[in-house]
């Protein structure tokens, strides 16, 4: 149902065609990683530290056509099972169908490859040895920073943060990935089952049946911890550490807020508007239950998949502390 070439071509044609030299890779890496180091110890110190033998995955800097590169990598790697088992006989619809879908699919990659500033890749469904990855997207940083007059360093430290933050979620709770790993697989299946059955492909994700409305939903309440916690944590590390946090977090809400009617469209109409909101419920929740309970009591989140907030509770933080906190 997707031809992978076709999907690069079209992205590639809408993003710059140039890559970062070696030289300017190597320095822009070199870079990314004094940083880092310079923020690990502050960082650790408000999230709890790490398990022995854990230590976080090291940056990498990316342009656009290697954010796109790693992407379509991920993108395979999670769909191919439902594609193996969706496949359609050829046919001049079945073609016209593909065509229009790997259009639709190069084109959002264009998108998001000008927009995406980091990423943490924690290898979901990947094959062992896992090896995790940091990433900033350079060319999009350097964007931001020129048209929104920030200071480099502040802002790149900034991102790092966050990045960091996702990176330790992970190393410190080798349960999460295999949780996440657990849900996708659990949705592959129930959308090749009812695929199998004879429903459509391309619905087959998005279901309304009620076994795979209930894996979208722990998946999506999963992601709105994490992406919540890594803004926290990102902004109780960055107003301590960075002189420019400020104007790094008013600079970061326009950038939210200031959006053209064409990217409207495309974050409502692909539901890339979930993760914003995903963004926004999440760090209230981690923002009530630190303020009124403290680190500590946050961290407990992270015990097992059991402790996780439920939608109810993500909205309703103080349910949740009654739950797993003062019910141990």
């Amino acid at each position: 149902m997707i031809d992978w070439d076709e999907v690069s071509r079209v992205a590639r044609s809408r993003l710059d065609g140039d890559r970062m030299d070696g030289p300017r890779r190597g320095r822009t890496v070199a870079l990314y990683r004094r940083l880092a180091a310079a923020l690990e110890d502050p960082l650790l110190e408000t999230v709890g530290g790490l398990p022995p033998g854990r230590q976080l995955p090291e940056f990498q800097a990316l342009d656009r056509l290697g954010w796109l590169d790693l992407n379509l990598d991920i993108l395979r790697r999670v769909l191919e099972p439902l594609l193996e088992a969706t496949r359609v006989p050829n046919s001049w619809l079945a073609d016209l169908g593909r065509a229009g879908l790997d259009h639709y699919v190069g084109l959002l990659l264009a998108f998001l490859g000008r927009r995406v500033l980091g990423q943490f890749d924690p290898q979901l469904l990947g094959r062992e040895p896992i090896e995790q990855a940091l990433y900033l997207v350079e060319p999009n940083v350097a964007d931001w920073e020129a048209a929104a007059g920030l200071p480099g360093r502040d802002l790149r430290r900034w991102l790092i943060l966050h990045e960091m933050t996702h990176a330790w979620q992970f190393a410190a709770h080798p349960w999460l990935r295999e949780h996440l790993n657990v849900q996708l697989q659990r949705l592959i299946q129930e959308a090749i089952t009812w695929r199998t059955a004879g429903g459509r492909p391309w619905q087959a994700l998005t279901s309304s049946l009620p076994a795979q409305r209930e894996t979208v939903r722990r998946l999506q309440t999963t992601m709105t911890v994490v992406e919540g916690h890594g803004n926290l944590v990102m902004n109780l590390v960055g107003a301590r550490l960075l002189p420019s946090f400020d104007r790094l977090e008013q600079a970061y809400r326009r950038r939210s807020g200031e959006r053209s009617l064409l990217e409207l469209l495309i974050w409502r109409v692909t539901g890339l508007e979930l993760k914003l909101e995903q963004y926004r419920v999440g760090e209230h929740f981690a923002r009530a239950i630190h303020d009124r309970y403290g680190m500590e009591a946050l961290n407990r989140v992270w015990a097992s998949p059991e402790t996780l907030p439920t939608d109810v509770e993500l909205r309703q933080p103080d349910l949740w502390h009654r739950r797993v906190v003062e019910s141990r």
